[in-house]
């Protein structure tokens, strides 16, 4: 439930005195709960996504192998998202949402097709030739890739004389895992969606400092997605048969599809990323890739070799780490933040003693 409460403004939570608890999305929280839920927001969010993508991978599994065409699930697994998310985000964002310039609209356009267009339908199309288990664990690969661009970027600080900067670069090749032998053995589909993905994230950052709206961002790239995956699945699919679908799996993957990963999980990330960058989304995907382990094994019978144990170990060690490392620009990000919040006091308290001595000596003398 704590996910459902996203779409109430994140970052716009009514914050109470710590003695009589905090109020967070809609939740009440003792002093020491509610503490911990305002500190690790970001992170249950993250963890709880995770979760999302992980029934996403068996759903669509179920679907494509029941003949759903991938590219017409992209499809309609936006329209679903952007119709979902449309009044929430024009409602909710009424007042912070700017004006969309052609500009920006290009810049979202380009965005909904790393995201969308040509990231998903690569991605959905290369799990129909392997399986659940091998694409959940490429998906490793977008924090290290998302690392070094956001480090080139100056997203990220790296400082390699200090033990939390050599914890960051641990901790993203330990998110990575060792997968050496599923790049050896994937599809050229799968590595290039992962590249692809990994400049959306990037690219993720930049677009919400323009267009700090979330929630309209997200339902601006559902929307035009949507679009794009169906001019696509139009060129390469001419059988108006693949477009039909009926009230089972096929159906309840797209709204599953549509509403808890395309609206609410994109929105989640959305928002984690404007407050703690994009390398801190992607280093939580291999979560998702040891819970599909796990389930493949109780609910497919896959097997779990001693490999991905241990593998699964040394993701949580690094997942760790870079947690540990990123707590430090956490806090210089917090202090910055005192000491503009501070000048701005300051500025505007001299300010009106300026105007209140000048009205002081402009108004006349009392009889």
């Amino acid at each position: 439930m704590y996910l459902l409460c996203v779409l109430s403004d994140l970052s716009a939570c009514e914050e109470v005195d710590r003695g009589l608890g905090k109020k967070a999305n809609g939740i009440y929280c003792n002093q020491k709960m509610g503490g911990f839920c305002t500190r690790f927001k970001p992170q249950i969010l993250m963890v709880l996504a995770q979760i999302g993508y992980t029934f996403l991978y068996f759903i669509t599994e179920a679907s494509f192998n029941h003949g759903m065409n991938p590219n017409v699930y992209i499809t309609y697994r936006h329209i679903v998202s952007g119709v979902v998310m449309f009044p929430f985000a024009y409602f909710l964002e009424r007042k912070q949402r700017p004006k969309l310039t052609l500009a920006l609209f290009v810049e979202i356009f380009i965005l909904s097709l790393l995201g969308v267009g040509l990231t998903l339908n690569m991605y959905f199309v290369s799990m129909s030739y392997t399986s659940p288990t091998f694409v959940a664990s490429m998906v490793n690969t977008i924090a290290s890739l998302t690392f070094v661009i956001a480090v080139v970027l100056r997203l990220e600080v790296l400082d390699l004389r200090n033990p939390r900067g050599i914890a960051k670069v641990l901790g993203t090749l330990g998110t990575t895992g060792n997968n050496q032998e599923s790049w050896l053995k994937g599809s050229i589909l799968t590595v290039a969606s992962c590249i692809t993905w990994s400049i959306w994230y990037i690219m993720q950052a930049f677009t919400l400092k323009r267009y700090p709206a979330p929630l309209s961002l997200t339902t601006w790239m559902s929307f035009v997605g949507a679009v794009q995956s169906a001019v696509f699945t139009g060129i390469v699919h001419h059988k108006r048969a693949a477009w039909t679908i009926g009230f089972d799996i096929d159906f309840w993957s797209l709204v599953y599809g549509g509403i808890v990963v395309s609206g609410l999980i994109i929105y989640v990330q959305l928002w984690c990323t404007e407050e703690k960058g994009p390398v801190f989304v992607t280093m939580f995907n291999p979560l998702s890739t040891i819970l599909v382990a796990i389930l493949a094994y109780f609910v497919l019978g896959e097997k779990l070799y001693l490999g991905s144990i241990l593998g699964a170990v040394i993701v949580i060690i690094g997942l760790y780490l870079l947690l540990w490392g990123k707590e430090e620009d956490q806090q210089v990000h917090s202090k910055e933040e005192e000491q503009s919040q501070l000048a701005c006091d300051d500025q505007k308290e001299l300010k009106i003693q300026v105007v209140t001595s000048a009205e002081s000596k402009l108004s006349p003398g009392r009889p």
